[in-house]
């Protein structure tokens, strides 16, 4: 073999080894980013050498060319459908409820003899039947089973399915070997399918039964292969070359020896009382169970029993699917109401008529979006389908369009405009899904969430003050909002304290005995008390503003240097702010607008937080505020500027330096400029326009009060202005964060990481790789002393 072949016939059994472990036994031993590093070179070495080409190659799983028909499939052995049974409802006993099941087990009792034979038993999963058929170890066909006699051949699309092995493991393989199992599509794999789809707005799948046997029969192999789909074996067709074992269960795990997933679950029953009692067992995991299941099957072990039974009809007399209650259920709509989730996403609800779904009465169920809703178009009154499966929230899969009555409808549902728990606006950002409550401090359903966030480490850095203090603070009502942290006396929280402990049954013995423990609660205090001199950039994180990372607090702290001027800015100033765009600065402005928010910040500043903060804005926030960056901070936020483009923004700038001077100038000066006559009259016709027009004028005023705030000592005479500065270790004057914010004042651009850009490394105490690194490259190093002393030479010492 050449060098490429020997690497080609390698890559490949690595890569069917990887399958292997992963589907059939469940032991991977690579990751996906490795996994995925084996087929990207698999691929470039067959594009390279097309003579090593192989249909049973794993790169033929990313799909075919489409097809413009599935072939017909004569199955050699029918492919036979089961009877059923079912529980009789309302059964007093459990003779009555399983007799079904139990003339099943009479009957073959009667016939072979035996007391309590024995049985191979496994869920009857949900998905859709197919046909494999390997010759000589390699796959060569697959196929639907159709109706039985007749399928579709499908092989294209299921060589994309990695759970199949395209050559079956071992030295001597059957020469034919037709193995039959059910593709199905994993639950988790269905949902996060379904959410990326919603996310998208594209058409989301109905159940995950649906999903397989839609994503199976798609006539381009190409989209099957991105349709998370899976499959178990649980029986054979033809079969040559090789003799079988004795009975169905040996067989299970022989396949499992030759590559092929077999479910798990699987397993043996001797009687009516083994088959009942598996049952139950699989009944009571049903819910946690990977794959969506509608029964078990029941299949007499031994071969030789079978052929002895025979079939009947188009059904084996030596096998049965026990069905479990469905998981689908038609009900109807009684209302939609909206709840609001901890981080303010608004999820719509469909308010049901009582329906038992799975043996669970379901009387709501989630819309999960605005988008979802018009997709299912489902108003108040409608018949719709609902579907719970595991421990996935109820959901309407979709409606019954045959008992719709158009003259009878009630109205299409509408998203509210205002928050049902606090009354604050609801936002919806541009290309966004959710809807949000924009008031994060007050609304009473985000606050546990907005005080997790608040006291986080990256945040206010609240130490002591966890998840499990905050829900009892907030249940004993001890705190309603972030700013109530800086009301809490010690007595509250050792209170809080001992009413959690009489909750829970939980008072300790010491505490009986009269000694109660309080350093917990006096170093909480002393930690709330430290978080009122925080910095502004960590308060602006802290407050939970949709879309504010710690990133664009920072920048937003060292552009205005000030809370009180971003708490009046407006959109149009703060799209000036490094790195803020126009979804991020509506945001911004949407949350300062809030009264409830703003009474919020009111409060936390009259209970002594004051962050720390330069008081000075960057030149170059006003810098790019003239006229012509607010008209073009306008255009960016939608303003209806046709056809005015950037240059002449610019050109008009250049000439014109306030909105008094371009009224004054009047559309010919525009002309005259070279601005076009349209987007010169769509410019003046925005100045006279309700809305933008005292929006300009507010925001001018305002540009005008920060020039009067400009930072002297920035620019050119800024000690580190363009400077990478690097701090590692412990400092003992002032935390890493607290002396960054000092260094970004003197115009230092702080970074995690040390590389060629790096001019300055800060080590502390302790300092570790980021020194040795700064030290290989030959990087500037300053220890704590040399720090402070260039603090105090700019008055910004600790």
């Amino acid at each position: 073999m050449t060098d490429a072949a020997q690497r080609v016939a390698e890559l490949r059994r690595q890569i069917d080894d990887a399958n292997h472990r992963y589907h059939v036994l469940d032991e991977p031993t690579i990751t996906d980013a490795d996994y995925d590093r084996l087929v990207r070179e698999l691929e470039d070495l067959e594009a390279e050498h097309p003579e090593l080409a192989d249909p049973n190659s794993p790169t033929t799983r990313v799909g075919a060319t489409p097809s413009s028909a599935f072939e017909e499939v004569q199955h050699a052995i029918p492919m036979l459908s089961l009877n059923n049974a079912f529980e009789v409802e309302g059964a007093e006993s459990d003779e009555e409820r399983f007799r079904e099941v139990a003339d099943f087990v009479r009957r073959i009792v009667d016939e072979v003899e035996e007391a309590e034979p024995t049985f191979s038993v496994e869920p009857k999963l949900d998905g859709l039947a197919i046909s494999l058929r390997y010759e000589n170890g390699l796959f060569v066909r697959g196929a639907t089973r159709g109706d039985g006699a007749t399928g579709e051949d499908v092989s294209a699309n299921l060589r994309t399915i990695r759970a199949i092995p395209l050559r079956l493991r071992g030295e001597a393989p059957p020469a034919v070997l037709e193995v039959r199992g059910e593709v199905y599509m994993p639950r988790a794999a269905f949902e996060a399918f379904n959410a990326r789809a919603r996310e998208k707005g594209e058409r989301t799948l109905a159940n995950p039964r649906n999903g397989a046997a839609g994503s199976l029969r798609q006539l381009d192999p190409r989209i099957t292969a991105t349709r998370p789909l899976a499959f178990y074996a649980y029986g054979l067709g033809v079969v040559e070359g090789v003799e079988l074992p004795a009975n169905h269960s040996q067989t299970l795990r022989w396949l499992r020896e030759l590559g092929l997933p077999v479910c798990p679950e699987v397993d043996t029953a001797k009687g009516l009382d083994g088959l009942l009692a598996y049952y139950r067992r699989i009944g009571e995991k049903r819910d946690v169970l990977a794959y969506d299941i509608d029964g078990v099957v029941y299949k007499l072990d031994r071969y030789d029993q079978q052929r002895q039974l025979g079939f009947v009809s188009r059904a084996p007399r030596w096998a049965i699917a026990h069905k479990y209650p469905a998981q689908e259920q038609t009900t109807t709509v009684e209302a939609i109401e909206v709840q609001v989730g901890r981080t303010g996403a608004l999820t719509p609800v469909a308010r049901l008529a009582p329906v038992n779904v799975a043996g669970v009465v379901v009387t709501n169920a989630t819309l999960h979006n605005a988008d979802q809703i018009a997709r299912l178009d489902v108003r108040v009154g409608d018949h719709v389908v609902v579907r719970r499966a595991g421990d996935v929230i109820p959901e309407v899969v979709r409606v019954v369009a045959e008992q719709i009555d158009p003259a009878k409808r009630g109205p299409a549902y509408v998203m509210p405009d205002a928050c049902p728990v606090c009354g604050s606006a609801v936002v919806r950002e541009e290309g966004e899904v959710a809807s949000r409550c924009s008031g994060g401090l007050y609304c009473a359903a985000q606050r546990k969430q907005a005080l997790i966030h608040f006291a986080s480490r990256r945040a206010m850095d609240i130490e002591g003050l966890g998840e499990k203090i905050i829900d009892d603070l907030v249940e004993f009502d001890l705190v309603k909002s972030v700013a109530d942290l800086y009301r809490l006396s010690l007595d509250d929280l050792l209170a809080m304290k001992r009413r959690a402990e009489e909750r829970d049954g939980a008072v300790p013995e010491t505490v009986k005995a009269g000694k109660i423990a309080t350093r917990w609660a006096e170093n909480l205090i002393e930690a709330i008390e430290a978080s009122r001199r925080s910095t502004l950039e960590r308060l602006l994180f802290a407050l939970g503003i949709l879309q504010i990372g710690e990133e664009t607090a920072k920048a937003l702290a060292r552009s205005f240097g000030d809370l009180d001027a971003i708490r009046r800015a407006d959109a149009l100033i703060l799209l000036a702010v490094p790195d803020v765009g126009p979804k991020v600065a509506q945001s911004i402005a949407a949350f300062f607008a809030e009264a409830h928010n703003q009474q919020i910040i009111d409060e936390l500043l009259a209970a002594g937080v004051q962050p720390a903060s330069s008081g000075e804005v960057d030149p170059a926030l006003v810098k790019s505020l003239g006229l012509g960056g607010l008209i073009l901070g306008a255009k960016r936020l939608g303003a209806p500027l046709e056809g005015l483009g950037d240059t002449s923004i610019e050109r008009v700038a250049e000439q014109i330096d306030s909105l008094a001077a371009l009224r004054e100038a009047g559309e010919p000066r525009l002309v005259a400029l070279g601005v076009p006559a349209g987007p010169a009259a769509s410019l003046f016709a925005l100045l006279d326009d309700d809305h933008w027009a005292p929006r300009l004028e507010t925001a001018e005023r305002q540009v005008s009060e920060l020039r009067g705030r400009v930072r002297q000592t920035a620019g050119e005479g800024g000690p580190l202005t363009g400077k990478t500065v690097v701090l590692t270790g412990s400092l003992s004057a002032l935390t890493r964060d607290e002396a960054g914010a000092r260094l970004e004042q003197l115009g230092a651009k702080v970074s995690g990481s040390v590389s060629k850009k790096t001019a300055l490394v800060v080590a502390g105490e302790a300092a570790g790789s980021k020194l040795d690194k700064a030290r290989q490259l030959g990087v500037e190093v300053w220890d704590e002393a040399r720090l402070l002393q260039l603090l105090a030479e700019h008055d910004l010492a600790p």
